[in-house]
């Protein structure tokens, strides 16, 4: 089975290595995920397992398997996220949980989130277009994206880049090395940046 688990970004800082020097590593508390609900293809056509990230106030520690069977109605309230990950499923029970033991240094993972929200942007910030020249006859229309259209078909081209939201959307970067694991703290250093600002949750796949 795949490793897999949810955790909150804490931020970035600097580690040093002998062998690589200084490097720029992103902090992901990881605290144990449990297990809320197991697909099967008999039932619903694939295997995959659901693991949820319990609220803070909540504690993993000293749950059994049969805590999470009986209390569906409760368990969408005690979790401030669920994630599904496809794979192939084995000894593992409704309320299990999962945690940063299974990684390991050197491992490569895929990280997932939801980037960083910048609001009404425009074109030169959201699609990194020149402007126009600061010369004359360019008076107030330096950032201003040029023609949108032509004579035909006399309309906006769907898909055209234009001046709009920016940000807060989904996002996946591959092959982050994990470079050190902090076990007492539950934390794990990526060597590289992740997607989303301070303490949102991101999803850890191994590859």
């Amino acid at each position: 089975m795949a490793k897999f688990i949810l955790g909150r970004k804490l931020g970035m800082s600097t580690i040093y290595s002998q062998e690589k020097g200084a490097l720029n590593v992103t902090l992901v508390e990881c605290e144990p995920n449990v297990v809320t609900q197991i697909r099967n293809s008999e039932k619903d056509g694939y295997e995959a397992l659901q693991v949820g990230l319990l609220k803070p106030k909540i504690s993993a520690k000293g749950r059994s398997a049969s805590d999470g069977k009986n209390q569906k109605s409760k368990i969408r309230n005690n979790f401030l996220k669920t994630r599904e990950f496809k794979g192939e499923i084995k000894d593992i029970k409704v309320g299990d949980t999962l945690d940063i033991s299974q990684f390991e240094v050197g491992d490569k993972v895929k990280v997932s989130g939801i980037t960083k929200g910048k609001g009404f942007q425009g074109v030169m910030k959201r699609h990194n277009f020149k402007g126009s020249p600061h010369s004359h006859g360019h008076k107030h229309d330096w950032r201003a994206p040029g023609s949108i259209g032509s004579s035909f078909p006399e309309h906006v081209i769907k898909g055209k880049k234009m001046a709009g939201r920016m940000g807060g959307e989904r996002s996946s970067v591959k092959n982050l090395e994990i470079v050190e694991i902090d076990k007492e703290n539950e934390i794990l250093f990526l060597c590289g940046a992740v997607p989303g600002a301070k303490g949102r949750i991101v999803e850890i796949v191994a590859l």
